[in-house]
C-alpha cells in the first residue's frame, strides 16, 4: 500500500473546507470576538498550579500519615510522593523565571 503525502493532505484539507461550509451554513448567533490564547493560557497556568498544589498537599498528607504510624501508608510512597510534588515545583519555578525574562525583554524593546 503506497500513501501519497502530497495527496492525503490536500484531501484532509478539503475535508476541512467542507466541515468549514457545512458549520456557516448552520444559523447560529454569532458571539462577540474574544482573546481565547490570552484565556487559554491562564486556564493552563492556574492549572498547572492547582496540579502542582494538589502534589504539595497530598505529599503532606502522607508525610503526616507515616509520622503518625498508618499502616496503610508507607515510608516508600511518602517519599515518591515528596519528590513529585519537589520536581513539579521546581518546574513551576523554572516556567516562572523563564515569564519573567520574557517580560523583561519585552518591556525593554524600544517602541
Amino acid at each position: 500500500m503506497k500513501i501519497q503525502g502530497h495527496s492525503l493532505y490536500q484531501e484532509m484539507q478539503s475535508m476541512m473546507l467542507e466541515s468549514r461550509a457545512v458549520s456557516t451554513d448552520l444559523a447560529l448567533p454569532k458571539q462577540p470576538a474574544i482573546n481565547t490564547s490570552q484565556s487559554d493560557f491562564s486556564a493552563m497556568l492556574k492549572g498547572a498550579l492547582d496540579n502542582v498544589n494538589a502534589l504539595q498537599g497530598e505529599s503532606r498528607n502522607l508525610s503526616t500519615a507515616v509520622e503518625m504510624g498508618d499502616p496503610r501508608v508507607s515510608l516508600a510512597q511518602a517519599m515518591i510522593a515528596g519528590q513529585k510534588a519537589s520536581l513539579a515545583f521546581d518546574a513551576t519555578v523554572q516556567v516562572r523565571t523563564k515569564l519573567v525574562e520574557a517580560y523583561k525583554e519585552i518591556m525593554s524593546m524600544p517602541v
